[in-house]
């Protein structure tokens, strides 16, 4: 969430005239994140969360804000957005479109043990669940394709030990078992730690809906256990990993083509967060206050889930 375009505090209030939520009193840009432009917004009614969309067609947002709707509707606490006096979510400030959200309570949690792994396991079990009803489908912005892509931009400025990593990383993947049979539906796509909000020992807040999509939902929990249960060298905390996948199995019980699947979808995760880390530090946006992450964590990370002995198996669990 970061600040790359600036609205003025006086073509904020005017903006904020269309919403009946008060008076602006206040509103500052977030740096965390690094895709759009995030800020708090205080009025005299409440607190909220503002968000610009940088690189997002206005065409696909539609799905991302009904998604956060269709999800707070039922019970996950995800960000409802506000609709205008035109009954609108979507709108537009400072050139960009524009979309006004609750703001949650809580703050992250950088350090998770077993126990904060078992109740984002069945969090997102209960995130996959709702998703079935949600009628809108719109493919992972982030999937395959996109990586592919990126791979093409990036591979110039890649040192030669990087780019041969790539390339046999992406021929792996090609050639993997086909993965379209697996259980699919709406995916939150990136579910880190600085995405979920605690109060106490309970999650409060699921944030950043911006990266949703129609995808495999192994490939979210993949993502889910390569942040959730890291270690800082890079491997996966065993007590961490049996936590959340005990935890979301004992929702949704994972298929035998999904365990064939894991250790391929563990590295298709990694991956995907190493591009995009990569991408955004060789061919940075231009910003007010800009949140770069290290792309080397997640090369490291991918490089230890291309050896079979640092990818715990997904538990082989009871079914009868």
């Amino acid at each position: 969430m970061s600040v790359f375009t600036l609205p003025s505090g006086e073509a904020l209030a005017h903006w904020l005239d269309g919403y009946a939520v008060g008076q602006l009193s206040g509103f500052e840009g977030i740096a965390e994140g690094v895709q759009n432009s995030n800020f708090f917004v205080t009025t005299t009614l409440g607190r909220y969360v503002l968000t610009l969309f940088e690189d997002i067609a206005r065409a696909d947002l539609p799905y991302y804000l009904h998604l956060m709707a269709h999800l707070a509707r039922h019970g996950l606490p995800a960000p409802a957005p506000i609709a205008n006096r035109d009954n609108e979510y979507l709108g537009a400030l400072a050139g960009k479109p524009a979309v006004l959200a609750s703001r949650l309570p809580g703050v992250s949690e950088a350090n998770p043990d077993a126990t904060h792994c078992a109740r984002i396991g069945g969090m997102l079990a209960a995130l996959h669940l709702a998703g079935r009803s949600y009628g809108r489908r719109q493919a992972n912005p982030r999937g395959s394709h996109w990586r592919a892509r990126t791979a093409a931009l990036l591979r110039p400025h890649l040192p030669a030990d990087e780019a041969a990593l790539l390339d046999a990383e992406l021929r792996f993947q090609a050639e993997a078992a086909d993965l379209s049979h697996l259980p699919a539906g709406a995916i939150h796509g990136d579910l880190f730690r600085d995405n979920v909000l605690w109060s106490g020992e309970f999650i409060s807040g699921v944030i950043d809906f911006y990266f949703a999509g129609h995808d495999a939902l192994l490939f979210d929990v993949a993502v889910t256990v390569n942040d959730w249960c890291g270690t800082p060298a890079g491997g996966l905390d065993p007590a961490r990993v049996e936590a959340l996948l005990t935890a979301y199995h004992a929702a949704r019980a994972f298929t035998e083509a999904e365990r064939a699947a894991w250790p391929a979808m563990l590295r298709a995760a990694a991956l995907r967060f190493w591009l995009s880390r990569a991408i955004g530090r060789h061919l940075p946006c231009a910003g007010e206050l800009v949140m770069m992450k290290d792309p080397g964590e997640y090369r490291d990370i991918l490089l230890l889930r291309q050896h079979a002995h640092s990818v715990p198996p997904l538990p082989a669990f009871d079914t009868r």
